[in-house]
């Protein structure tokens, strides 16, 4: 009878939250995962913060532990905004806009973006001349023009004045992509008095674009 009772609790409560955290392994792995935004650099876009979803298998799905990719349907495009690997630091994750794809000249002068000799439309780029990173930044109002390599992408923050990105560090391998943001699903602003205001509540189920 005790030996029934065992089996009897396993199978109605250890069995089910067994079979929940190998589910929601499985969808963080491969299908949809949480980020938190702690700097500025997206700004206005995505803001400090903010709660984000992150789709992993749009550009295909990442085996663990390797740079291999299965079913790679799509690859990232001008305007998705991405998480990634740090290159300069792989035990962290960025987040930033693709600029350029693979065998694009990428040119910068003054501010302005030019994709193979041609300027393009930048409605993502704010800037800051009051920003105590702008004297900084003005060393990379200029930049290349460099060729972007093959499976790779060329990455900015939508704050440019206050962004560590490929003007810095260089690209971003399409295999070191984890997934792109797609929406805000909460946000706080630990700025805020009360409770009641930390809630951003406008931000909350905002698609990112």
């Amino acid at each position: 009878e005790e030996i029934m009772g065992k089996k009897r609790f396993i199978k109605e409560y250890l069995e089910p939250i067994v079979i929940a955290v190998l589910i929601a392994l499985f969808i963080r792995a491969f299908i949809v995962q949480a980020f938190k935004i702690p700097s500025s650099s997206m700004e206005p876009t995505l803001q400090v913060g903010d709660y984000i979803l992150v789709s992993k298998f749009i550009y295909g799905i990442r085996i663990p532990f390797t740079k291999t990719k299965l079913f790679q349907f799509s690859k990232p495009k001008r305007g998705d905004i991405l998480v990634f690997i740090y290159p300069k630091d792989r035990s962290k994750d960025f987040i930033k806009r693709v600029i350029g794809t693979e065998g694009e000249k990428v040119e910068i002068i003054r501010n302005k973006i030019y994709i193979n000799d041609r300027l393009i439309e930048d409605s993502w780029g704010q800037y800051d001349e009051k920003s105590e990173w702008s004297k900084y930044f003005q060393s990379k109002e200029r930049y290349g023009p460099e060729t972007i390599p093959k499976d790779s992408i060329f990455v900015l923050g939508d704050n440019r004045d206050n962004s560590q990105d490929s003007r810095f560090w260089g690209f971003v391998n399409i295999n070191e992509v984890k997934g792109k943001a797609f929406i805000v699903y909460f946000s706080l602003n630990w700025d805020a008095q009360s409770l009641l205001h930390k809630i951003r509540w406008t931000r909350l189920g905002k698609w990112i674009r």
